[in-house]
C-alpha cells in the first residue's frame, strides 16, 4: 500500500486554493492507499533557534529532557518523510515567497548526517528519492520569471536532501478575475488528471 504524506501550508486552510487543489489530486490517486495530512497552520513550528539547534548536535543519550523535546520537532518531520512512499505540498505565494510555516518546517528537514552530507564533490541528500507534487497557487503571474523565487528555493532544498523526483502544478492568477481563475484551475485539475496515475498503489 502506498503512503502519500500530505504537508498544507495555506493559512486560509481548507478554503485555501493550494489546500483544495492537493484534496483534489488524493481524491484523484488509485486505490489502496493511506495518507497523513499536515497542516502547518493549524500545527505550526516555531523558528528554529541555537537551543533547538544544539540539541540535535548533542548525543542523544546525553540530551536534556528540553532538548528531547526540541529535537523530537525535526526527528519526527524526518521520519514522517521517510516512512512516505509520495510527498504532496501546497505552497501558496505570500509576499513573493513560501508561507512562513513551510520554511520553519523546512529547517527541520535539514539534519547533516541524517538527511545530507557534505562531501569533497559537494553536499549529497540522504532521503531515498520519491515523488513529490507541489501545488504551487498565485494570485499573479510569475512561473517563469525572476519574480518566482519559490519554484528555485523549494527546488533546492528538496534536491538538497535527496528529493529529486519534483512535479510542480501551477494555478497562477487567481486574483486576475473570475475568467483568470478559472482557466488557471481548469489547467491544474487537467495537470492533476495527468500525474495521479503516477502514484503507484
Amino acid at each position: 500500500m502506498a503512503h502519500v504524506l500530505v504537508i498544507n501550508s495555506s493559512i486560509s486552510g481548507d478554503k485555501g486554493q493550494s489546500t483544495q487543489l492537493s484534496q483534489q489530486f488524493l481524491a484523484s490517486l488509485p486505490s489502496g492507499f493511506s495518507t497523513e495530512t499536515l497542516d502547518l497552520v493549524q500545527d505550526s513550528y516555531p523558528h528554529l533557534t541555537m537551543a533547538e539547534m544544539g540539541a540535535w548536535m548533542t548525543p542523544e543519550s546525553d540530551r536534556s529532557d528540553e532538548q528531547k523535546a526540541l529535537a523530537a520537532l525535526s526527528d519526527n518531520a524526518i521520519a514522517q518523510i521517510q516512512k512516505a512512499d509520495a510527498i504532496v505540498i501546497g505552497v501558496p505565494m505570500y509576499n513573493f515567497g513560501v508561507p512562513s510555516q513551510l520554511k520553519a518546517y523546512f529547517d527541520r528537514l535539514a539534519r547533516a548526517g541524517i538527511t545530507f552530507k557534505y562531501t569533497e564533490a559537494g553536499p549529497v541528500g540522504l532521503l531515498q528519492d520519491k515523488p513529490v507534487f507541489i501545488f504551487a497557487t498565485r494570485g499573479g503571474f510569475y512561473q517563469g520569471t525572476a519574480m518566482d523565487s519559490q519554484t528555485p528555493f523549494v527546488s533546492a532544498f528538496l534536491n538538497f536532501i535527496g528529493l529529486k523526483d519534483l512535479n510542480f502544478i501551477y494555478a497562477e492568477g487567481l486574483n486576475m478575475g473570475p475568467e483568470s481563475a478559472e482557466k488557471a484551475l481548469t489547467a491544474a485539475k487537467a495537470r492533476i488528471a495527468e500525474l495521479a496515475p503516477a502514484v503507484a498503489a
